[in-house]
């Protein structure tokens, strides 16, 4: 009898404790932080083993991708008016609530307008046009799970002022559909260039450690800019061009094969018989050039083509004359 006393005793001890614990494990306890996607914040969010009432909605929640705070009073108010009338706080004076969200960066704003206006005037490429939307541009921010790039619809462009205005759109944000986001602005467009990465004399010959390719505003750079970098290394500066200065075919010219006062080869070409001598150049000149050199033996000057550096030669009339005569004895 004492035996089955003591077992009944131990069983509704151990049903107590049981019964405590389960107790203990669904009191409603405030959370000290809440992470939420949603516009609104649920008493689930704030508080856990809030039971069915952990759906109704009780506050606002911050921005997309913002926190913000909560305080413990107002959250046990909303849990007492929803049928939950004991609440630990823990001690907890607030909770942070924190909503996820995706930052759009301007540079893909950006992106979207140049694109825009390239569809939209029928010329160029993104890459030719640069947006500026002033200092109040900022990232935008839409919820985390979007993932598709912005573009930008009902554009509209003035060629004469070169402002644009437009809607930001986002296929997969619901936020943007349901509050749409314009963005207005000035649009440059730019060229491609070739630049000088020093300054360079006249009649220096540019290579290719001092070709800078970048890009200037179209009004900036004109029509007659040089694009590529094949059309100015190995050709010579016309004048002294400065450092940074934008190549334009008059700035440059061939550079020179023959300089005034060098020793150059001359060649006589007429019959099949081809001649050559020593002689002095009378004046610089670059490949194709026609120039005058001196014949030492007959002190005569004649006419030359620059051919290849230190050569020359005599067209076929020229060397019907006396000189090739001259240059024979």
């Amino acid at each position: 009898m004492k035996f089955r006393f003591s077992l009944l005793f131990l069983v509704a001890l151990l049903v107590s404790f049981a019964a405590a614990a389960y107790a203990s494990s669904s009191v409603a306890t405030l959370k000290s932080q809440a992470n939420v996607s949603s516009d609104i914040v649920k008493l689930g969010d704030l508080i856990e083993n809030a039971g069915p009432a952990s759906v109704i909605p009780v506050f606002h929640a911050p921005e997309f991708g913002a926190t913000g705070t909560i305080q413990s009073h107002r959250i046990v108010e909303a849990a007492r008016s929803n049928g939950i009338l004991l609440v630990d706080t823990r001690g907890l004076n607030e909770v942070v609530v924190s909503r996820a969200g995706r930052a759009v960066p301007v540079t893909e704003i950006e992106r979207a307008v140049s694109e825009a206006v390239a569809k939209h005037i029928g010329r160029g490429s993104a890459k030719d046009f640069t947006a500026n939307f002033g200092s109040s541009m900022r990232p935008l921010l839409i919820e985390a799970a979007s993932s598709e790039m912005p573009r930008i619809s009902q554009f509209s462009y003035d060629t004469r002022t070169q402002r644009f205005s437009g809607v930001i759109e986002v296929a997969d944000s619901a936020m943007l559909r349901k509050s749409p986001v314009g963005v207005s602005g000035t649009i440059m467009e730019t060229v491609e260039v070739i630049t000088l990465a020093r300054a360079v004399e006249r009649g220096e010959t540019i290579r290719e450690s001092d070709i800078v390719i970048e890009r200037r505003p179209r009004s900036e750079a004109g029509n007659d800019a040089i694009a590529g970098q094949q059309h100015a290394v190995g050709q010579a500066a016309k004048r002294a061009l400065r450092a940074a200065q934008v190549l334009r075919p008059a700035d440059l010219m061939k550079p020179d094969l023959v300089t005034r006062n060098d020793t150059v080869t001359i060649i006589f070409e007429t019959g099949g018989v081809t001649l050559t001598m020593r002689g002095k150049a009378m004046a610089s000149g670059a490949e194709g050039e026609m120039i005058s050199v001196l014949n030492p033996q007959s002190k005569r000057v004649l006419q030359a083509t620059v051919d290849r550096p230190g050569v020359v030669v005599v067209n076929r009339n020229a060397a019907l004359g006396s000189e090739t005569t001259a240059s024979i004895r």
